[in-house]
């Protein structure tokens, strides 16, 4: 089995660094200064109970590593619909794309049934770029729930988790999905294959339309936006929106509002990471976790007040730092 990690920043990086411990044949896409010193020291994880170093293969070249049998994207959503035509050389007739993105996912109503079956959303698919140039037959949903950073170029700090949820996006138990997640379970990480993965993509996005964007406004970290009222309250006003979108679309949460908003604050003095994308420079992920859900709101004729809000006030703190290009 030939695993290929696109994108092997934090996350990227931890699980790679956690299939070449494991012996699995598993290749790297990065760039500049993280890739060059893959390439010189080898890909050092620092986690709780020690450091691993490993060397594994490692290019920004998609043409030096050939055809996978999985490719698994933890790139940021906004970076993925331009690399699509690089990632050619990666796919064969039977390979699975492996889509490890915050938000709501591009092929979200592929195999889902209804009248939305093959909605394309073009916040987060501008284009159709992924549908067209993938193909949502080739994908596997997963759920990405391990925080990680890089401290350093080559150096990558696991700080918690360890589960990535897969799932098809028709809900079945695939063959494909079950031989990636025996393959992931074997390099000591969480992999249950789920019939409901959208449910757990909405609690995730729960968390992400609203924290991240309120904390990027205020430079509040989530022990302090949880537990403020006047933030609290903003979050739970984007939550209820969401979840009417959600429950009209047949999700169904295991969890209520306030108790999502007390995890959140459970975290600590957490900085989220479209604050830190903010403070570092970097494109703000605010398509895919926030306009998103306001267009599935347009697409279910469900009211977004406070959603309009932020996202119109993150919007413009985005571009005014030059770091948003819808």
């Amino acid at each position: 089995m030939r695993i290929c990690v696109f994108g092997a920043g934090a996350i990227g990086g931890y699980m790679g660094v956690k299939l070449a411990e494991a012996g699995a044949d598993v290749s790297l896409v990065a760039r500049g200064p993280h890739l060059a010193a893959m390439k010189s020291n080898g890909l050092r994880l620092v986690e709780e109970t020690g450091e691993t170093t490993v060397t594994p293969t490692a290019s920004n070249d998609p043409e030096d590593l050939g055809v996978q049998d999985y490719i698994i994207v933890t790139l940021k959503s906004h970076s993925v619909p331009a690399v699509v035509p690089k990632m050619a050389p990666l796919i064969g007739p039977n390979t699975t794309i492996v889509s490890g993105v915050n938000g709501v996912p591009w092929w979200y109503f592929y195999g889902v049934g209804g009248v939305l079956e093959g909605t394309r959303l073009a916040s987060v698919d501008p284009g159709d770029a992924q549908w067209n140039g993938f193909g949502p037959d080739k994908v596997l949903g997963c759920v990405v729930y391990p925080a990680a950073e890089v401290i350093e170029p080559g150096v990558i700090k696991h700080i918690e988790g360890n589960r990535f949820s897969l799932g098809e996006p028709d809900g079945s138990k695939s063959d494909r999905a079950v031989a990636l997640s025996k393959a992931l379970m074997a390099a000591g990480l969480k992999a249950p294959v789920r019939s409901k993965l959208r449910d757990e993509i909405w609690v995730k996005l729960w968390g992400n339309l609203s924290f991240n964007p309120i904390s990027a406004l205020t430079h509040a970290t989530l022990d302090v936006l949880c537990t403020d009222p006047g933030t609290r309250a903003v979050a739970r006003g984007m939550m209820v929106e969401a979840q009417e979108i959600a429950e009209k679309l047949g999700v169904k949460f295991p969890i209520d509002v306030e108790r999502r908003i007390d995890g959140g604050a459970a975290v600590g003095a957490h900085r989220t990471s479209m604050w830190q994308d903010l403070d570092q420079g970097r494109p703000m992920e605010i398509d895919a976790l926030v306009k998103s859900v306001q267009e599935l709101g347009a697409l279910t004729k469900t009211a977004t007040p406070t959603i309009d809000t932020v996202l119109a006030l993150t919007q413009l703190r985005a571009k005014n730092a030059g770091l948003y290009h819808p």
